[in-house]
């Protein structure tokens, strides 16, 4: 089948746009959280604090197969929309194609290399003696799933580029139910502990990426050959190059999940706390960050095929519409996991298993701290992918990487050699703060310049008349 000469991302009303792609990449999104989430869930009622600890030794991995589908993801359909913006049908099939080949051979080669280096891997991610043995059954087992995990979170965002977002939910979500059945199941009444949690969570993605490939098979709005899964360097350069922001920023994520676990055992061993109880409470904390967050990078994706398109059409008044619209949104799920990090921590932690009175006074302070500028996380990723859609990669990346890599991680190393493992949390405010007035400031310019193409454009038609 062939697209219709009006496209709906170039003519409809943008609210119902954005809802019709963002709210599909949010459960998508969701859903992926819901997995660790899930796990969590059962894992610290089952094992308890250590438990708790490995799945957050082992979530680096996991935040890996998150880059890897952004970035061939993210990058094939942006690719794909521009092009078809653009009236270039032809070349956008051969996008897609080779996107599918990148997710499906990064994900075998990750988990081949991540099974070979597995202890050495759990070490490296902070893995204290007494941890190392959960940690190493959970990331066995979930290295299985790598490959289907990558095909199913990149290859959903090549469904929504080509206009089925309730399918790319339903693949997300049938896999997400799976686990949830399953892991009480196998945890509780096969007896499996920690290994039952994992097993039910591969099953769940085998699930969802069988799901995409079958979708992936027959797209709708070009049609694919075989030809097109050929990988030509200049097409992976492309996919790779806009794709690098949303990847960067999951990288970036995962190293300062590797510093922040190191830095908390380290100092943790110092303070009244001990080492685990960091690590625990660490963990448990950016996995329920991850569903808030969740809604955001999900609405930023739910942004990208709308503004790609609508930029390759130059229609520049529609690009600036839909990402003030998401930036409103997203500040709006801000302020509201602000108010609840800040109301309600110990509830919180207390959902995931039962604590010394100094692990429920440790997750307080982390929420309280650390999480203090949750209500201006928005800006950032929306903006680092409203730049990546409208294809100027370089801002995209620079942004994806400002609270991370150039904010966050110093400060993790700097502040606890002066305030101990209270540094910590207050490196998490402050490159928040950091991150989003920067990220403001980029994309007020980048307005500014739309506005003036706009113009230019009227005055050229006017004189033209």
């Amino acid at each position: 089948m062939r697209v219709n000469e009006e496209n709906p991302l170039g003519s409809e009303n943008i609210v119902g746009l954005l809802h019709d792609f963002a709210l599909p990449s949010i459960i998508a999104m969701l859903v992926g959280a819901l997995y660790n989430i899930v796990d969590q869930f059962f894992i610290g009622r089952s094992v308890g604090m250590y438990g708790n600890a490995a799945t957050n030794v082992a979530l680096p991995l996991t935040t890996v197969c998150t880059a890897l589908g952004l970035l061939f993801g993210v990058g094939g359909a942006s690719n794909f929309n521009l092009k078809m913006g653009a009236g270039k049908r032809e070349e956008a099939a051969t996008y897609i194609g080779n996107a599918i080949s990148l997710l499906v051979g990064s994900g075998v080669i990750l988990a081949i290399v991540s099974l070979i280096f597995l202890k050495p891997l759990m070490v490296a991610f902070g893995a204290t003696d007494i941890v190392l043995k959960y940690a190493l059954i959970f990331s066995s087992i979930n290295c299985l799933g790598f490959p289907f995990l990558i095909l199913a979170s990149g290859g959903s965002t090549l469904v929504r580029a080509d206009g089925s977002p309730k399918y790319s939910m339903a693949c997300m979500l049938t896999g997400a139910l799976i686990n949830l059945i399953l892991n009480p199941l196998f945890v509780f009444v096969m007896g499996w502990g920690i290994a039952g949690s994992a097993s039910a969570t591969v099953i769940g993605q085998v699930i969802s990426g069988l799901m995409v490939a079958g979708y992936l098979r027959k797209f709708k709005t070009v049609a694919l050959a075989k030809s097109d899964l050929v990988l030509t360097w200049g097409r992976t350069k492309m996919i790779s190059a806009l794709g690098a922001a949303s990847c960067f920023n999951q990288f970036a994520i995962m190293v300062v999940q590797i510093a922040l676990n190191n830095t908390l055992t380290h100092y943790g061993a110092d303070s009244v706390y001990g080492s685990e109880i960091p690590l625990a409470c660490a963990g448990i904390i950016t996995k329920v960050n991850m569903i808030y967050f969740s809604i955001v990078i999900g609405l930023s994706q739910g942004l990208q095929p709308i503004a790609s398109f609508n930029y390759g059409a130059k229609k520049y008044g529609r690009v600036i519409e839909v990402y003030k619209l998401t930036l409103v949104i997203g500040t709006v799920a801000s302020i509201i996991a602000f108010a609840c990090f800040q109301l309600f921590p110990r509830q919180i932690i207390g959902f995931f298993g039962e604590g010394s009175e100094a692990y429920y006074q440790f997750a307080e302070e982390y929420f309280h701290i650390f999480l203090f500028c949750t209500f201006l996380d928005a800006i950032q990723p929306i903006s680092s992918n409203f730049f990546t859609a409208i294809g100027k990669a370089t801002k995209g990346i620079i942004l994806s990487l400002t609270r991370q890599i150039i904010f966050l991680l110093p400060l993790i190393v700097i502040l606890p050699l002066f305030y101990g493992i209270n540094g910590v949390m207050y490196a998490g405010m402050t490159a928040d703060f950091a991150a989003a007035v920067l990220a403001m400031y980029m994309g007020w310019h980048e307005i500014r310049h739309m506005r003036s193409l706009m113009q230019a454009e009227k005055e050229q038609e006017n004189s033209s008349a």
